[in-house]
């Protein structure tokens, strides 16, 4: 399998440049090789999500932005073939605007989302990332964003395997 990266994010408010917390995992040859979680500094101090994720202000304040930490981040993300996300569509949403916020380009690799794989590899539904998680016996602390991405790694990972070895046997 080629070299991915899956992400989470974790925002602060409904803006999608309003990222808080960041959660990275590179997968190299089916293998785990990095997992980086930063928490960040969004543009405003409005936090809705708290009661979500745990994170307040206080927590994040004195923290990096997105834009000072892209320098850390963008390395994780170079010779990737593709990012993966659960729900994607949110975490490309939250990459996108931050990158635009702070006049970065936005990183070319394409987006799987670990929602549409798990339906589509072991037809199951829900797919909220709890559900996936025990279908496959993964352990999670749900929007804690390294947690949230090594799932969606795993998650990618276990498509990717014979599916006799990752159904749950109870």
């Amino acid at each position: 399998m080629t070299t991915f990266v899956a992400l989470d994010f974790e925002t602060a408010d409904y803006g999608r440049d309003s990222a808080c917390s960041l959660g990275l995992i590179r997968v190299e040859n089916n293998q785990i090789v990095q997992r980086v979680h930063y928490l960040l500094h969004p543009p405003r101090e409005t936090f809705r999500f708290t009661y979500i994720h745990g994170i307040r202000w206080q927590d994040v304040a004195d923290e990096p932005t997105f834009g000072e930490r892209w320098e850390s981040i963008q390395p994780l993300l170079q010779g990737a073939a593709f990012l993966a996300a659960h729900n994607a569509s949110f975490d490309r949403g939250v990459l996108y605007a931050c990158c635009d916020l702070y006049g970065i380009a936005r990183p070319p690799q394409p987006f799987v989302c670990t929602v549409q794989l798990a339906r589509k590899t072991w037809n199951l539904h829900p797919t909220k990332l709890p559900n996936v998680c025990k279908y496959l016996g993964l352990q999670l602390e749900h929007h804690q964003a390294l947690s949230d991405a090594e799932a969606c790694a795993c998650i990618v990972l276990a498509a990717n395997q014979p599916q006799n070895a990752y159904q749950n046997q109870g």
